[in-house]
């Protein structure tokens, strides 16, 4: 790509404000990195960063051309490079380990069309929202456990680590088939694969190391094999109505689903089917303590949960990017993208595109429309989205009801991290009704 974004060529981004957009830490304060973005929004919402050890890349800030971007899949890729930004060194190891390819796992995201398509199609329909619908009674049982759990509490807690992880991964393990006793394990694999730049997340051995990011990566992605070549192998000989089954027993262009596609599919379910989600949980209690005026409207019409489930996703943007590469040349915002130029889409921007969203930095659960793209936009879009909302729903219908009050009894905590990721800790103080 180098050779294609000649000097003079392209708006070149100031070196401290490339900085903060690529690197990890930056994420774990808003005052940091969102106006970083807003800076980029007003004076060039489509340039190009380059700093040290990471490949040159075109930063998309704006809601309007990362949503055009993300519906044409022909023309801009995933999977022609890495689909997730890595420094230089991280994707060379990527490349040492795995034959010259940076496509560590097999999952949707590492797929282009027609491939994408045909193993997106495998779970659609059991994505749907009127598949999603007929397990809210299913769902609001284990919300109900986990209200009676944070109300268990005297007066005090970390929403995070108390409550908002655990509800999530109940769900959707209990959803996907994996035994509860085993859940901790699925916990601590999805904060090492997302945390992987957190020296908090990182496993000890590797805090030290030039790639610590892609190591941890890549060994958790063994974990994760193992554990789940061992349920398949159950699954495909006593299948049981569970998701795991129906990717077990998968079939594309009349064979088997691989082994690589199977556990690409298992780990993206096992770690962004909860993790998302607790982290916009966590923030959509944050935006109404930072904004208690929602809190008070809840408490009059909770029929408004709907409006602070699409708010908190917003607001939170659990997703901080993913990678696009140009497969030809092409305009975008009246740049020249050249092919194989690749480009950052930054959704926590878009999502406070002022063009988009009226005074965006708030938090306010009656805004309307809302059409934020958190959970990305087009073929690649979110396929847990529904039930995710549902999810969200169901736990603050059933939480709300018995909250007098609440505030923050601390600072909020975030992970280190320019990919997946949110809250780390967030402690309360409550009464109850």
């Amino acid at each position: 790509m180098t050779a294609t974004l000649e000097a003079g060529l392209r708006p070149l981004i100031p070196e401290d404000i490339a900085r903060i957009v690529i690197a990890p830490k930056s994420y774990t304060d808003d005052k940091v990195i969102y106006p970083a973005f807003q800076w980029l929004r007003e004076n060039m919402p489509l340039g190009v960063a380059e700093v040290e050890g990471y490949d040159p890349i075109w930063i998309v800030t704006k809601h309007a051309d990362i949503r055009a971007i993300e519906l044409n899949a022909k023309l801009f890729h995933n999977a022609d490079h890495n689909p997730i930004l890595n420094d230089r060194a991280s994707d060379a190891f990527m490349r040492q380990i795995n034959g010259g390819s940076l496509r560590l796992i097999s999952s949707l995201t590492y797929m282009d069309p027609p491939e994408h398509a045909a193993y997106r199609n495998l779970t659609q329909s059991w994505f749907m929202p009127s598949r999603i619908a007929k397990l809210e009674d299913q769902i609001r049982a284990l919300a109900r456990q986990s209200v009676e759990k944070l109300l268990s509490f005297d007066g005090e807690c970390d929403f995070v680590r108390d409550f908002a992880l655990h509800y999530p991964l109940r769900v959707i393990m209990t959803l996907f088939g994996v035994p509860p006793e085993d859940e901790p394990r699925m916990l601590k694999l999805t904060q090492e694969f997302f945390g992987v730049h957190d020296p908090e997340e990182q496993r000890p051995e590797m805090v030290a190391d030039p790639v610590a990011a892609a190591r941890m990566w890549a060994a958790t992605l063994e974990d994760f094999y193992a554990y789940f070549d061992d349920l398949s192998a159950q699954r495909r000989a006593h299948p049981t109505d569970d998701m795991l089954s129906l990717i077990a027993n998968a079939q594309v262009n009349g064979a088997p689903i691989p082994r690589d596609e199977a556990n690409g599919y298992y780990v993206a379910i096992a770690t962004a089917g909860h993790d998302t989600t607790s982290s916009s949980t966590a923030g959509g209690l944050h935006g109404m303590l930072l904004y208690p005026e929602n809190f008070a409207k809840l408490k009059e019409a909770p029929s408004l949960v709907k409006g602070l489930v699409d708010e908190a996703i917003r607001w939170t943007s659990p997703v901080k990017h993913f990678m696009r590469n140009a497969v030809e040349e092409t305009q975008v915002r009246g740049q020249t993208i050249r092919a194989m130029d690749r480009l950052m889409m930054c959704y926590p921007s878009g999502n406070r595109d002022e063009e988009v969203f009226a005074d965006p930095t708030r938090f306010d659960i009656t805004r309307s429309p809302n059409p934020h793209i958190a959970f990305g936009f087009g073929p690649h879009m979110c396929l847990g989205q529904h039930l995710a909302k549902l999810e969200m729903r169901v736990l603050f219908e059933e939480l709300l009801p018995h909250l007098g009050s609440i505030e923050l009894a601390g600072d909020p905590r975030m992970v280190e991290t320019n990919f997946v990721g949110g809250y780390k800790t967030l402690p309360i103080r409550f009464t109850k009704r």
